[in-house]
């Protein structure tokens, strides 16, 4: 038996890389005794997390040391209220379905038993829950149970409740935390005349990105948990995990008789190297291994594209050099082999930018990987020429644009402004965009200096446009997008004769809502980073620009704006 469990428990190490230690862990405290109350902390990967757990408490059947286990996994964000709470805890612990057979109705099927009123309700649910639940035999019996024949002794089944982001509890029922705290406790406490001898071994684990001390009621209501911590996976396991992937993805594919070779099994040396370039890629923005996977799956198909091209061509000559009327596909398809190693390098080279590309677009989600592949599907004439790199990097380019193609004109110009506002310092502002005479005559920083002696020379100032954008109040970007409306949007304006002052209509054009709406979405989609918290008061809002200098250069192109001349250090 500990043969047996040790086989499950490998195998779910096996799927879930860098979570050894803490598989181990929950499993040890299962075997032996699961406490009531734990605090499982996740700030990098709590889907991972949550799907170990889904692994390991769903194949606790299979495994003979482990009492009976009913589990259940709720969601809070999806369980924004009492009674859908309840209900979905009851339904998942007794496996009840609600269809369109059973009248859509929750466990137990009968309107007259309603278990989500009150918590005392939820109690008294849970145990005629557990009175209808079957006892297994003991581990200790089990093992004397082929010696003699004797009745195996009754083990109490244990119920595990796991509340994914249990931080959400915290802001929308914080009055569950205390009796979720104390489920165990309160539920075998609850005396009833018809369950008095039912005992309920619940435990109740709430996983979160957020620390006990964060979310925990005030007072000491709440009990002290058994905190676990797990740690975030590194380079080698994220790694792992995208191999691992790209393994099953090629048994899925075996078994079903899929004839296309993008998930080969002879490509697997050639896919280790790509997942390596993935992460060194991406790894410095984002290390969950679902979204480097996606990013992944968006660009092999491209990357392999020319191992595949050459595949065929040999594959065609060896035909052609073939007597009539053989078959040689089978032979053939075994002899799929991965590159060379230069051949490896340069397919490196050439698709690297590109993860940048997809990086930026996919992992906002400004469109799916599905997508993006088919439209950056790599051209092999163009590859085979001098200038496949650089017309590469222009696709590139062009598929950072594919976020604000379709924004709206007034949208175009906040972004501009933000860029502006992020690359040139404030004390320009006047030089830049002054409308008089005298500040039309400078607007550029000079770009040569008198030579100054080794004494007096000093370190070489980098442009901001290459530092990173700077962050710039609200009301900097709205006097900005007033400049630039008033000097490359006039002639586009419908005529109103009731504005007759200069610039008095481009004055109530920035004051509109419409243009404090146009910037909340931006923040939205990421294109504006808000650097201040939405409920602070004092003081003007702070944003980031979000777009490259090529998007920027990009937009203001096509809407006939001399960025580089608004640029204080174009450089």
């Amino acid at each position: 038996m500990e043969s047996e469990n040790g086989d499950v428990i490998q195998a779910i190490i096996r799927k879930h890389p860098g979570y050894q230690k803490f598989i181990t862990h929950i499993s040890a405290l299962t075997e032996s005794y699961l406490p009531s109350f734990i605090h499982i902390t996740d700030t990098n990967n709590l889907r991972l997390t949550s799907s170990v757990l889904d692994a390991l408490f769903g194949n606790a059947s299979s495994m003979p040391d482990y009492p009976p286990i009913h589990y259940a996994h709720i969601n809070a964000v999806a369980c924004f209220n009492t009674r859908l709470f309840f209900d979905t805890v009851l339904n998942s612990l007794s496996n009840w379905k609600v269809s369109w057979e059973n009248g859509c109705r929750n466990w137990p099927g009968d309107d007259t038993q309603r278990f989500n009123d009150t918590v005392d309700s939820f109690f008294h649910g849970l145990r005629i829950l557990r009175a209808q639940t079957p006892q297994g035999p003991s581990t200790a019996a089990k093992g004397k149970e082929k010696e003699k024949d004797i009745e195996p002794a009754q083990e109490e089944p244990v119920m595990i409740l796991v509340v994914e982001k249990a931080e959400r509890l915290a802001e929308n029922l914080p009055e569950l935390i205390v009796p979720l705290s104390r489920l165990a406790e309160l539920a075998s406490n609850l005396r009833s005349s018809l369950f008095f001898m039912s005992q309920v071994r619940i435990s109740v684990a709430f996983l979160s990105s957020v620390r006990w001390e964060d979310i925990k009621p005030p007072l000491g209501a709440s009990p002290d948990p058994y905190c676990i911590d797990v740690e975030p996976p590194n380079k080698e396991d994220c790694i792992q995990r995208l191999v691992s992937v790209f393994r099953s993805v090629c048994l899925a594919r075996q078994a079903s008789n899929v004839t296309d070779k993008t998930y080969h099994p002879a490509l697997l040396p050639l896919y280790e190297h790509y997942a390596a370039v993935v992460y060194s890629v991406c790894g410095l923005y984002t290390r969950d291994p679902n979204e480097l996977q996606y990013i992944a799956a968006a660009r092999w198909p491209g990357f392999v594209k020319p191992v595949l091209a050459e595949h065929e061509r040999v594959v065609a000559e060896s035909r052609s050099q073939e007597p009539s009327g053989e078959d040689t596909e089978g032979e053939l398809d075994v002899d799929l082999i991965p590159p060379t190693e230069e051949a490896r390098m340069r397919l490196t080279r050439y698709f690297t930018p590109s993860l940048t590309a997809a990086l930026d677009v996919l992992y906002p989600r400004l469109t799916n990987a599905a997508e993006w592949a088919m439209e950056h599907d790599p051209d092999l004439e163009a590859m085979s020429t001098g200038t496949r790199r650089s017309d590469h990097v222009k696709r590139a380019t062009e598929t950072s644009n594919l976020g604000v193609n379709n924004l709206p004109r007034m949208s175009k110009f906040i972004l501009i402004a933000a860029f502006l506002a992020s690359t040139n310092p404030a004390k320009s502002d006047m030089r830049m965009f002054g409308r008089g005479a005298d500040e039309r005559k400078k607007r550029r920083r000079k770009g040569g200096s008198p030579k100054k002696s080794r004494s007096q020379s000093a370190v070489a100032k980098i442009p901001q446009r290459l530092l990173g954008p700077a962050a710039f109040p609200l009301d900097r970007l709205l006097a900005i997008l007033g400049a630039l409306l008033e000097e490359n949007d006039v002639e586009t304006r419908p005529h109103a004769a009731e504005y007759k002052l200069s610039g008095e209509y481009t004055e109530m054009e920035v004051g509109r809502a419409q243009v404090y709406a146009a910037i909340s979405e931006l923040t939205s989609t990421r294109s504006l980073h808000r650097m201040t918290a939405p409920d602070r008061l004092d003081g003007p809002p702070m944003f980031k620009c979000g777009i490259s200098y090529e998007v920027a250069l990009a937009l203001a192109k096509g809407l006939g704006v001399p960025l580089s001349d608004l640029m204080w250090d174009p450089a």
